[in-house]
C-alpha cells in the first residue's frame, strides 16, 4: 500500500508497555506517548493562540497521546522571539488564549506542556526588535527555514551583555509563571536544536570568556539559573523539563566535542537541578551518541536517574517499545509521524493503518516547494 505502513497486531505484549500509565514529577500520564513541539506558524499575529492550532492540538488528545508538549513560545517582548506568527508566553493576554484549549485537553485526559523558547541568533522574524542576540558574534550557519518564513542568510548577532542574560534569565521565569496561570502542566526549556541556550553550550558558537563560556560547566550555567528561577517561582509541584541534541536545525552534523563527558556533565548537572524530566531529540532516537553503543537519551536515564523522553525517526510502535523496554527512555515523543497520524495510539491499539508522512502535512506553511526542497537537501 503506497501512502500507509501496517501497526503491528493488536495485543501485542511487546508494545503494551506503551500503555501504561506513569508519572513525571507529580504529573500522572495516561500512557508513554507524547507528541513532540513542532513549530506552526499559526498564532495570531500578536502571538495569541490561532483558531488553527485548537484542531491541531485537540485532534492529538482525542487520539490518545497522553501528553503534549508545545511548539515553542518565545519568552520575552525583547529578541526571544524566532519566527512570524509564533506563539508567545509573554502576557495575561498571550496566557488566558490557551485556557480554552488547555481546558479541552484535561477533559480528554490529556496533560500539555508548554515549551519556552528563545531563539537567539536563529531568529527569522520578531515584531519587538530589528537584531539578535546571542552568546557571541557568530554568524549562524545555513540559511533560514523557507517553510517557517524565512529567506536567505541568518544576520549577524550581536554578543550578549551580562544583564541581557539576565533579561533572557527573567523572561523564562515570567513565561513558566504565565503558564502555570494558563493552566499548563508545567514547562520545558528549550535548550536544544541550535536555540539561544544550545548557542551557549555548542563550542563554536560561545566564544565568551566570562561565567558564561569556555569550560562545560561555564556553558551550561544559563541553564542551571533559568531552573533554579523558574522552580524558585513556580513550586514544587509544576513539571519542569530539558530539551538537549546535538544536531541543530542550522547544523545537522554537529556533535558535542567532548562526548560522553559532557553528556555525563549536563545530565548530572539537571539531576542536582531537580528537574523533573529530560527530552532528547536527535535524527534516529535510537544511535549511538558516541563511540560507544548508548543513545543520548540512554545517557541521560544512565547520568541522571530522571524520567527521559527520546523523540526522533519513530514511525512504527515496535522501534518505540524497543526504546522503553531496552531501557533507552521512559516516553517516546512523536514528531513528523504524529502529523501524519494525529491518533496514532488510538490505531496501534486497534491495529488500525498507519499514514506516511508527506511533507504536505507541514501546512501551514509558505512555498511549500521550497520547503520540501530545504528538507530534502538538510536531511
Amino acid at each position: 500500500m503506497q501512502n500507509s505502513t501496517r501497526a503491528l497486531v493488536k495485543n501485542n505484549t511487546d508494545d503494551e508497555v506503551l500503555f501504561q500509565s506513569s508519572t513525571i514529577g507529580t504529573l500522572k500520564l495516561n500512557n508513554k506517548l507524547v507528541v513532540a513541539p513542532m513549530t506552526r506558524v499559526s498564532a495570531q499575529p500578536n502571538g495569541n493562540f490561532g483558531a488553527m492550532m485548537k484542531d491541531y492540538y485537540e485532534d492529538f488528545a482525542r487520539g490518545g497521546f497522553g501528553l503534549i508538549i508545545t511548539e515553542g513560545l518565545y519568552t520575552d517582548q525583547f529578541y526571544s522571539q524566532g519566527y512570524r506568527n509564533q506563539p508567545g508566553m509573554t502576557s495575561a493576554e498571550q496566557a488566558s488564549s490557551w485556557k480554552p484549549l488547555i481546558n479541552s485537553l484535561h477533559a480528554k485526559g490529556t496533560a500539555c506542556i508548554a515549551q519556552l523558547m528563545h531563539a537567539g541568533a536563529l531568529s527569522q522574524y520578531n515584531r519587538f526588535v530589528d537584531k539578535t542576540l546571542a552568546p557571541s558574534v557568530v554568524k549562524p550557519k545555513a540559511e533560514q527555514m523557507p517553510l517557517y518564513y524565512g529567506k536567505g542568510d541568518y544576520p549577524t548577532p550581536q554578543a550578549m551583555t551580562t544583564n541581557d542574560i539576565k533579561q533572557v534569565i527573567q523572561g523564562f521565569v515570567d513565561a513558566a509563571l504565565w503558564a502555570k496561570f494558563a493552566g499548563f502542566d508545567g514547562v520545558e526549556i528549550h535548550g536544544a536544536n541550535g536555540y539561544l541556550l544550545d548557542q551557549f553550550w555548542t563550542t563554536y558558537t560561545n566564544t565568551r570568556t566570562d561565567l558564561y563560556g569556555g569550560e562545560m560547566s561555564a556553558r551550561l550555567r544559563i541553564y542551571l539559573e533559568i531552573i533554579k528561577g523558574i522552580r524558585t517561582a513556580v513550586g514544587d509541584d509544576f513539571v519542569i523539563g530539558v530539551r538537549f541534541s546535538q544536531t541543530k536545525v542550522n547544523d545537522k552534523q554537529y556533535q558535542w566535542p567532548e562526548g560522553e563527558s559532557a553528556a555525563q556533565l549536563a545530565f548530572c548537572k539537571m539531576r542536582s537541578a531537580q528537574v523533573d524530566y529530560i527530552h532528547t531529540t536527535e535524527p534516529m532516537l535510537n544511535r549511538a551518541a558516541f563511540t560507544g553503543k548508548a543513545s543520548l537519551s540512554n545517557l541521560a536515564k544512565r547520568f541522571s536517574g530522571l524520567p527521559v523522553i527520546a523523540n526522533g525517526g519513530v514511525a512504527e510502535p515496535g522501534l518505540a517499545s524497543a526504546m522503553i523496554r531496552d531501557q533507552h527512555s521512559d516516553f517516546i515523543a512523536l514528531g513528523k509521524i504524529a502529523l501524519a497520524n494525529p491518533d496514532w495510539p488510538n490505531r496501534v491499539q486497534n491495529s488500525a493503518v498507519l499514514k506516511r508522512f508527506d511533507f504536505a502535512m507541514l501546512n501551514p506553511v509558505v512555498n511549500l516547494a521550497s520547503a520540501k526542497q530545504y528538507w530534502e537537501q538538510t536531511r
